[in-house]
């Protein structure tokens, strides 16, 4: 049964810079040897994104590109993929997007704002996967 993965923005590092936490993820993912697809909300984050996986750690180093980029996408243990791009199901997606993801996979994991305001969208998402039948944990983080 597919599992969704809500983890709830709080640290201070984060606070400011919540995609820092998506590359946490990807780290994580990688570091399990789970090849992970993030959905980018637009280009100019899936660009972000793939910067910041460059350098947010300078002892990490997660193999990571911008899907349509290249032949060679599905070597890539972390692909980030913007709405434009049509790109296959991964066992793990990370879902940036405003809609819920409805897709093939076994975990979606999803960034809840700190913000109390953005926090509503997320509430919806919660009761959609939990309607589908979703496994549903909360972290913060």
């Amino acid at each position: 049964m597919p599992r969704a993965d809500f983890y709830l923005i709080a640290k201070p590092r984060f606070l400011t810079e919540p995609l820092k936490l998506v590359c946490e993820l990807a780290r994580k993912a990688h570091d399990a040897n789970l090849s992970m697809l993030i959905l980018a909300r637009d280009g100019a984050q899936a660009e972000e994104l793939d910067d910041l996986l460059w350098s947010f750690d300078p002892d990490a180093y997660i193999p990571h590109q911008i899907a349509g980029m290249d032949d060679d996408e599905d070597e890539a243990p972390v692909l980030i993929a913007s709405p434009e791009t049509d790109v296959p199901a991964r066992a793990l997606v990370l879902n940036l997007r405003d809609d819920p993801y409805l897709g093939a996979c076994d975990r979606i994991l999803e960034v809840v704002p700190a913000d109390p305001a953005a926090r509503e969208p997320l509430r919806e998402r919660w009761k959609q996967y939990k309607a589908l039948g979703l496994e549903l944990n909360k972290y913060d983080m």
